[in-house]
């Protein structure tokens, strides 16, 4: 007596085949691309707020104690200054002082315009799975 070793299988209400089975699947790994995307755009968002609290802080603090010190400086060479030409020292720090300012301002337009994009590994990442996306279609 030969018995038959093959099963068949009938899909039960746990079992799912042919293209709903890969529909989830897709389904999942679609969720899990996402989440880890996600992940990833939340670690560069905490760390970029971060990153622009301490720049502020510094930036404010040291904007004041250089203010604080060139004002003393300045008012220490008006003082030092003949008492003649004490006028004109004082404009030659006024003309200095603007022109230091707008040359620092230039400066800071400049990284404005060359600064790098916000997100840019979450973008790449994405950009990435699109590209491996559309190939497989």
């Amino acid at each position: 007596m030969e018995t038959d070793n093959t099963e068949t299988v009938e899909p039960g209400p746990g079992r799912t085949t042919g293209l709903l089975a890969s529909l989830q699947q897709m389904l999942g790994s679609f969720t899990e691309i996402l989440y880890t995307r996600l992940e990833i755009l939340s670690t560069e968002v905490e760390e970029a707020g971060m990153l622009v609290g301490q720049l502020v802080v510094y930036v404010m603090v040291s904007v004041l104690f250089l203010a604080l010190g060139l004002l003393l400086l300045t008012a220490f060479i008006i003082k030092a200054s003949p008492e003649a030409y004490q006028l004109y020292v004082l404009g030659g720090f006024a003309i200095f002082y603007l022109l230091l300012a707008a040359v620092i301002a230039q400066r800071l337009m400049h990284k404005l315009r060359t600064r790098s994009r916000l997100f840019s590994t979450t973008l790449s990442e994405l950009d990435k799975d699109r590209i491996r996306l559309s190939s497989r279609s």
